[in-house]
């Protein structure tokens, strides 16, 4: 691989006069986003003495108004002036370009439409650590709630609230906490590209996703989503006005992963380095691809479902109400199509940035690329045959349940490759015991028990003893949590250098790592404890014999917080006060590390060559080096 030399650019700071992009800003499209959003409803906004009708015309409003709020909101950031300027003919000149890529306007850059992919990461990392902590609080307040039976602290329709949008919440963080800081930031320079490929559409995806942001956060406004996460019809036909939360949330969300889905793929695809062919294209690229091009397909079909509940509850259609043809299986279907696949768009970026480390820190090459890359393909293709798992106790077609559980236990298989390739990577290596590389064996020992314990929810007979408890509930933040949230934070402290040209301080990254690690581990092994109890999920009060496992398993809640919090504080210490950080601290092969920091504009002074795969070490030079 080519090292490169970079100078450092004279070119004065665009300053486009008279030109309307230079007076647009999150300011301007907020205002703008509330005219839209409070002048569309009050535009549709009629009285009827017919309480259907009464209910159907308020529905209508509320949600057009969410929607036309992004609409606003995008239009007053100056998202689409150029679309706009193209189709009259007049097309933004290079100096406005330049500006709207943040050209020599500091701080205020991550306040606009920004079209450096740089720039556009960092948004997605404060984004997502805003999500965290909203998520994170709701999490809190159902432990606490939990901590002793009874439910004294929180009413059932605000327990299901909170739930509901807990899942939500962290469900859509968790989606893009690998694939929107890292895979906006540091891909393009990985494969040697001076930008992604469509650098607007890159910018749009980030806003488009900040909009459903208050809009979720509007439905304690408008008496709550008591649902569940899931939103199962026909409760959710039935729901009050905060129901249009969750679904103007979901669609607003659902485009934004299709724009961020379709740029990433076409970047890797057609902007790699000359002589980047896919067998040298790094695993996390890999891996950030396979996630998005499996979510292009998966998210739409949950989008589709929150428009038919929208259309039963503002039109008075009949999708899901079975007294008129229509079926609540439907809507089950249509939501786990998307629901299961997510589990892998959340788990294959972070596995694979796992994967990116494990070489560096152990100074030996990818045990297989090969085998890595089939087991990323397998999962992600399995992974669309396997959402029906979730209704054996539906009451379907009982015939289609053998089926269903042979598909889920296949994927044990590319799952095992993936573990076969860290292992065979760590084995006999030098190990280099950074925070990073600690979190390679947490997400073995961590995914391990997921795997595993999911093995036992694909078998018929055994999830008819575990559906519905507590059980399936330490599973999947096993799976989520346990090996995304392990992945995204080894991956933030590995790529925190080069996105701010500072170290992250290594005392509070340990302390985090340490606290996050045994604080999950407790928490949910205490759930596993209650759930094979028989302990029901989703509700807000329990008999007292589930007190001690639900004791521990909050105790160990707040361990995870105050290590959250740590990190936390160690992103905004070390983000003004850490050390600064060579070009190279890990000393690794990949393109992104021979760029200096603070990163340049166009990425490279010149695009690099690829001459050899990123994992070429084993030397003497490398062994020395830990």
């Amino acid at each position: 691989m080519t090292t490169l030399h970079h100078g450092t650019s004279t070119r004065p700071i665009p300053n486009p006069k008279n030109s309307l992009i230079t007076k647009l800003n999150a300011g301007t499209g907020l205002i703008v986003g509330l005219i839209f959003g409070f002048g569309t409803y009050f535009l549709l906004r009629g009285s009827n003495d017919d309480a259907t009708v009464s209910f159907q015309i308020e529905n209508r409003a509320v949600l057009a108004a969410m929607l036309m709020w992004s609409v606003g909101f995008l239009i007053g950031i100056g998202a689409f002036i150029g679309p706009f300027r193209w189709l009259i003919g007049k097309d933004l000149t290079a100096e406005e370009q330049l500006y709207l890529a943040g050209d020599g306007q500091g701080i205020k850059r991550y306040f606009k439409y920004c079209t450096d992919h740089k720039v556009v990461g960092i948004q997605y990392l404060w984004g997502v650590i805003a999500m965290l902590a909203v998520g994170g609080t709701l999490a809190m307040m159902i432990r606490t709630n939990l901590a002793a039976p009874g439910g004294k602290f929180i009413t059932p329709p605000i327990y299901n609230t909170l739930v509901g949008l807990h899942g939500i919440t962290m469900i859509v963080a968790m989606i893009v906490v690998a694939t929107g800081p890292f895979g906006n930031f540091i891909m393009p320079i990985m494969i040697g590209a001076a930008d992604m490929a469509f650098p607007r559409l890159n910018a749009l995806s980030w806003w488009v996703l900040f909009t459903a942001i208050p809009v979720l956060c509007s439905a304690w406004f408008l008496g709550g989503t008591p649902i569940g996460w899931t939103a199962y019809a026909p409760l959710s036909v039935q729901a009050g006005l905060g129901m249009n939360s969750y679904i103007a949330t979901i669609i607003i969300f659902a485009v934004s992963t299709a724009v961020a889905g379709a740029n990433i793929t076409s970047t890797v695809v057609a902007m790699r380095a000359k002589g980047m062919t896919w067998n040298r294209v790094p695993i996390f690229v890999i891996g950030a691809t396979i996630s998005v091009a499996l979510a292009i397909p998966a998210f739409p079909t949950f989008m589709l479902s929150q428009i038919m509940t929208a259309m039963d509850r503002c039109f008075g259609t009949t999708f899901f109400d079975a007294h008129h043809g229509g079926s609540g299986w439907l809507y089950a279907h249509l939501f786990w199509i998307m629901g299961h696949p997510e589990v892998y768009v959340i788990l294959i970026p972070a596995v694979a940035a796992l994967m990116e480390m494990a070489p560096v820190f152990t100074r030996r090459p990818l045990y297989s690329f090969t085998v890595a890359v089939v087991g990323i393909a397998g999962i992600a293709g399995l992974s669309v045959l396997v959402w029906a798992h979730h209704m054996y106790m539906s009451g379907w077609a009982p015939l289609l349940n053998a089926p269903f559980m042979l598909t889920t236990e296949l994927i044990s298989i590319p799952t095992g490759m993936l573990f076969l390739v860290l292992v065979g990577t760590i084995w006999r290596g030098r190990v280099w015991a950074t925070m990073p590389m600690l979190s390679v064996y947490a997400l073995l020992f961590n995914f391990l028990i997921g795997g595993v314990t999911g093995i036992y929810l694909s078998d018929v007979p055994a999830d008819q003893s575990f559906h519905g408890s507590m059980y399936v509930t330490a599973h999947f933040h096993y799976t989520l949590m346990g090996a995304g949230l392990t992945g995204a934070i080894a991956s933030l402290v590995y790529w925190f250098p080069k996105m701010t040209g500072r170290m992250f301080d290594k005392k509070l990254g340990w302390i985090g790592f340490w606290s996050v690690q045994i604080g999950f581990n407790i928490a949910f092994m205490g759930m596993f404890a209650v759930g094979l109890a028989g302990q029901p999920r989703r509700v807000e009060a329990y008999p007292e014999v589930f007190t001690l496992g639900n004791q521990i398993t909050t105790a160990g809640a707040y361990i995870v917080m105050a290590g959250m919090l740590v990190f936390l504080a160690g992103v905004i210490h070390s983000w003004k006060h850490g050390q600064i950080a060579p070009m190279n601290p890990w000393h690794a092969k990949t393109i992104e590390w021979t760029v200096p920091n603070p990163v340049p504009l166009e990425n490279f002074e010149k695009l690099p060559e690829v001459h050899e795969d990123p994992y070429g070490y084993g030397t003497k030079q490398d062994k020395e080096l830990v």
